[in-house]
């Protein structure tokens, strides 16, 4: 077995898929011009991929051990590289929204089929955890990589490319695993628990819709309360499930350890934030500021590589002041950058404004990923650790669905009620319900009704401003919880072997999470 081959074909694997959680972010200026998407649209582009991924993610690693994990990997590959190559054919949005769902799926299938095939072909402690390394590293470039890469073809062709781009990259890590990946299993993996992955499944996708259409039904309406109730009664269904299953899904009982629980809400809370400033930025750059999809795509970049510094610094800090200072401290860094971001203008200069904001988020999240996986590895004994990292990946989605849903959302209503009032009785009302949903439309007509402009410029200011308040405040919740709730332990990673592995695997998983 060639090891470097698989270490390498395991990391082009997970680079794809995390390429096309960012590189999409960028087109949505131009779904909304080309497709006529309304924001509402823009929201389910982005969330029907990450609702499909933190779904499925736990149940997908399981049928993975279970029933082979290379046949796993070039399925997954196969369904993503498909509907990628179809979505860049479709010329709606509601197809389009349909082709990202199936491609989450099959990125659940393919981000924990990853993990498990290095750490079994990996059994040495310190190889595996340079592997995982390694693999965390990919996972970080392809977040990286999205926004410029987008913007880079997004500069020379039209948004289908963003789509064919990930195409010929999916067959080659087929080809590679085919060739590079031998086969392996996990017969003692317990069956699937299907009625808690149904229950399970039916809650978040019920909530996620819920949230999006509150704007358009409204949040005090029958149907979002009523969304609202049934996702409720079905989490709790879901606790009820998994307490009396023999085999869990997801052993919720572990929640109940407020180092367990702390932690997994700190990631939960820190993707939202993240995957909800990463909704608006690209179109506040694009829409307001005139910026090209390339220029957009660079001046994210402060944030992926001041979350790439601070995920190995939180890793190096933790040991020595304790997960509770760093965790939150990270996340008091976290909601201080929204509240910043909430007081900024259209005209705001990107290079003494922006810039450090952006910084002191990508900060503020790195220091909260790799303590807060330590702190989930360090509850589970070192058997369970393929729990803590599934907790730590379905988290991660989690928040960044739920955070796309409830930013977005809560910018759709803020931004539609200011334009209203801001044109109401210059513009006829089709023309103004219109513009109402959609940013791009407003954009459009700026472009031929100037006095639209200002209008447009204040309703989205109003929406970007209090929607950033509302996650800063969220952020400053959640350090407190940090600060209450996490160990304030030191301990020292050279004497404690089992929390080296944990450690390596969590900040693994964390350079991952640079999403």
């Amino acid at each position: 077995m060639n090891r470097a081959a698989l270490l390498a074909t395991t990391c082009l694997a997970a680079l794809t898929i995390n390429l096309d959680t960012t590189i999409v972010n960028v087109a949505l200026p131009s779904l909304a011009r080309e497709l006529d998407a309304d924001t509402r649209d823009l929201l389910w582009v982005v969330d029907g991929y990450n609702l499909a991924f933190a779904a499925l993610v736990l149940a997908m690693g399981s049928l993975s051990d279970r029933f082979g994990r290379r046949p796993a990997l070039v399925l997954g590959l196969a369904g993503f590289s498909a509907a990628s190559g179809v979505a860049a054919l479709v010329d709606s949005v509601e197809a389009l929204i349909a082709l990202r769902v199936v491609m989450g799926v099959s990125a659940a299938l393919i981000f924990p089929t990853t993990l498990s095939i290095i750490a079994n072909a990996y059994t040495e402690r310190r190889e595996r955890a340079t592997a995982l390394g390694i693999w965390g590293a990919s996972v970080g470039t392809g977040v990286a990589l999205g926004p410029v890469s987008g913007g880079l073809l997004l500069e020379h062709f039209s948004w289908h490319s963003v789509f064919w781009a990930l195409v010929p990259v999916g067959v080659i890590a087929i080809g590679m695993t085919l060739a590079f990946v031998p086969e392996s299993r996990d017969p003692g993996v317990p069956p699937l628990d299907l009625p808690g992955l149904v229950v399970s499944v039916a809650a978040l996708g019920t909530l996620t819709w819920t949230i999006i259409e509150a704007p358009e039904h409204g949040w005090t309406s029958v149907t979002t309360l009523t969304g609202f109730a049934v996702a409720s009664v079905l989490a709790l269904a879901f606790v009820a499930i998994e307490r009396a299953a023999e085999h869990p899904m997801l052993d919720v009982t572990l929640f109940l350890d407020r180092r367990f629980s702390a932690a997994a809400a700190s990631v939960t809370i820190a993707f939202f934030a993240l995957f909800g400033f990463i909704f608006l930025i690209t179109q506040f750059f694009q829409f307001l500021r005139d910026y090209s999809a390339l220029g957009t795509g660079v001046r994210i970049l402060p944030v992926a590589a001041s979350i790439a510094v601070a995920s190995i610094a939180g890793g190096q800090l933790a040991p020595r002041l304790g997960t509770k200072a760093v965790v939150g401290t990270g996340m008091l860094m976290l909601g201080s950058s929204f509240i910043g971001v909430s007081t900024i203008g259209v005209d705001v200069d990107y290079a003494t404004t922006v810039v450090p904001l952006m910084v002191l988020m990508g900060l503020g999240l790195g220091l909260i990923t790799t303590p807060a996986t330590e702190s989930i590895m360090q509850v589970l004994p070192p058997a369970r650790a393929g729990v803590g990292s599934a907790v730590n990946d379905a988290t991660r989605e989690l928040g960044g669905t739920l955070g796309v849903a409830v930013v977005g959302s809560l910018f759709s209503s803020l931004y539609g009620a200011r334009l209203v009032e801001e044109l109401q009785g210059r513009l006829d009302p089709v023309t103004l319900e219109a513009a109402r949903g959609s940013v791009g439309f407003t954009d459009a007509l700026a472009a031929q009704v100037p006095a639209v402009t200002g209008a447009m410029e204040v309703a989205f200011m109003d929406g970007l401003s209090r929607g950033s308040l509302v996650v800063g405040l969220l952020c400053l919740l959640g350090s407190a919880v940090a600060w209450i709730a996490l160990p304030a332990n030191r301990y020292d990673p050279l004497a404690e072997g089992e929390l080296v592995e944990a450690g390596s695997r969590g900040g693994a998983a964390a350079a991952g999470d640079a999403a």
